[in-house]
């Protein structure tokens, strides 16, 4: 499933000069491919600001997501692949930035269990910091569905 969504929408780069950036980029693709509205990424990041680097779910992963309030189209998931992490508040580095978009709160609980699962496993969570082309990306998310 994890395969699926980030076959469209999987990026990666050298750096990015902010963790805002960071965020932006990673939800590019669900912008331009009408998953979700600007208003959405403009919420995630106000959120970091607000609540502090709460995404940032196990060292060096940030999982962006806010409350959809009409700024969602349909689930999906984007990530952004850093070469350099980008400092987040607090001092968290970031390689790895997955941002999900959400319809509802029920509706991506698989996703959310299937990452926490993927992230937790520390010889993936190494494989994907090393992979150095979305088809790695790609056959590391395949092999872990």
């Amino acid at each position: 499933m994890l395969r699926a969504y980030l076959q469209e929408t999987t990026a990666l780069r050298e750096r990015v000069h902010s963790w805002e950036d960071s965020i932006k980029i990673a939800a590019h693709a669900l912008l331009e491919q009408g998953y979700i509205k600007e208003s959405y990424v403009e919420k995630m990041i106000s959120n970091v600001h607000e609540f502090g680097p709460y995404i940032v779910i196990v060292p060096g992963i940030a999982l962006p997501h806010a409350q959809n309030e009409g700024e969602v189209n349909k689930n999906g998931i984007s990530m952004l692949k850093l070469e350099e992490p980008v400092l987040y508040p607090e001092d968290k580095e970031v390689q790895i930035v997955m941002v999900l978009a959400a319809t509802d709160s029920s509706g991506h609980l698989d996703l959310i269990s299937e990452l926490a699962s993927m992230f937790a496993d520390d010889d993936i969570k190494q494989a994907l910091e090393a992979a150095q082309s979305k088809e790695e990306i790609l056959s590391i998310v395949e092999n872990v569905e």
